[in-house]
């Protein structure tokens, strides 16, 4: 395991145990376009009233446009923190126009992604291209290892995501990933719902209980284990 990964679980015992507790940093992955439907700028815009209502702060890729902005700007502009972190080589690309709170700069990709995930008590992926999905599909990957357990939420506005969640179905038929490892994260088509099973999530998790994603974490994350052992 490489120092990236060593970053995401230094909150616990070396195997992620600790990292559970209450959210209060969500981190949002996301398109740096707004897409083609004015339903996934309202899910974004919604998204950011939501952390802001609940008073959470928000770690996110850096970008300032797309869907990353508008995210960013509502709960900057809501009094909440937010951070930013970003590669170098992708500043002039990525930052255009106002820079809004804190902004981390970092070598690479995996730099950018594990400090995310550090500073994160709880992710969520809203619609976004290959980029956004890499980012996703790793956090979930982490999940499986052990890396981390901390909840993962996918917000499939308008079913933007019916096509990927078909896929995981497909693995699952032809026994890629384990039956349990179909629920390592949580999904709703509504930022509130979504926040709520997040926050259902880590309150069962830090009070030893159970609940679908849990379960699902735990028995993927045996699963994983058991096959890197043998």
């Amino acid at each position: 395991m490489d120092a990236n990964y060593e970053k995401v679980v230094e909150c616990g015992s070396g195997d992620g145990a600790g990292c559970r507790g209450p959210v209060r940093t969500i981190c949002v992955f996301c398109g740096s376009r707004r897409g083609n439907r004015p339903s996934f700028s309202a899910a974004a815009l919604d998204l950011g009233k939501q952390l802001v209502e609940r008073k959470l702060d928000l770690v996110y890729g850096g970008g300032s446009g797309g869907l990353m902005g508008l995210v960013s700007k509502t709960v900057h502009d809501g009094g909440r923190h937010v951070l930013g972190v970003i590669p170098s080589a992708l500043l002039p690309e990525e930052v255009s126009g106002e820079t809004l709170g804190e902004v981390k700069v970092v070598r690479d990709m995996h730099e950018r992604k594990s400090e995310m995930a550090k500073h994160a008590d709880a992710f969520i992926a809203l619609p976004g291209g290959y980029g956004t999905i890499e980012e996703l599909l790793e956090i979930i990957a982490w999940a499986q290892l052990g890396i981390h357990n901390k909840p993962v939420g996918l917000l499939n506005v308008d079913g933007y995501y019916n096509s990927l969640l078909s896929l995981f179905d497909k693995a699952v038929e032809e026994g890629f990933i384990d039956a349990a490892a179909r629920n390592i994260f949580v999904l709703a088509g509504a930022a509130g719902e979504l926040l709520d099973k997040l926050t259902e999530a880590a309150a069962a998790a830090a009070e030893g209980g159970g609940g679908d994603q849990l379960d699902g974490v735990a028995a993927a994350t045996a699963a994983g284990l058991k096959r890197k052992r043998s």
